[in-house]
């Protein structure tokens, strides 16, 4: 997917949009409700359309956020907006609904979509302006986390510290713009 951001398969990036949501039985005993430990839909959830947008289009020069909250403090639903010079990136989490978990990119001669759960791919979907459409498959079944099981495995046989694919300072400015969104919805921990 970043290499055809990158080559600009379909020209410039307009617009980004990624979504993540389930709804889950309210019990505030649970990890995903519970504020004391980082309960709510953007700890939870949120991180995944926040990570695809600083993947493929970095920091945003503004961002925008709000967010509806449980009465016991997480927040329940949260609806971001990343401004960029030349796209805009919408972003959503919500325990409130289930949600398609896509991410769509839309370029000036097309749309890339990464389908359904976007987090875990096993396909893309590439459709350009006059309506032709190409599915890649990447025949594989995994629950998203494979991947990262799989190079950390590596990163510890080799030795190292760090991964070069999710640097220092990638985990750093992910956590640094969730940290900005959550002081927009005003959420403290």
């Amino acid at each position: 997917m970043l290499e055809l951001l990158q080559r600009k398969h379909f020209g410039q990036i307009l617009k980004f949009e990624a979504d993540f949501g389930f709804h889950p039985t309210y019990d505030e005993t649970s990890r995903v409700f519970d504020k004391s430990v980082g309960g709510g839909s953007l700890l939870d959830i949120g991180i995944y359309p926040i990570f695809a947008a600083l993947s493929a289009l970095g920091q945003p020069n503004s961002i925008e956020a709000n967010a509806e909250f449980y009465d016991s403090g997480p927040d329940s639903k949260c609806d971001i907006i990343f401004h960029y010079n030349a796209a805009t990136a919408y972003l959503k989490s919500t325990f409130l609904e289930k949600t398609n978990t896509e991410a769509t990119f839309y370029y000036e001669a097309g749309i890339i979509k990464i389908n359904s759960r976007f987090h875990e791919p096993s396909s893309v979907t590439l459709i350009d302006n006059k309506g032709h459409s190409e599915d890649i498959d990447f025949n594989y079944k995994t629950i998203g986390y494979s991947f990262e099981i799989e190079h950390f495995n590596q990163l510890i046989r080799s030795d190292k510290k760090e991964s070069q694919l999710m640097t220092f300072k990638k985990s750093q400015q992910l956590i640094n713009t969730l940290d900005q969104v959550r002081m927009r919805i005003g959420l403290e921990y």
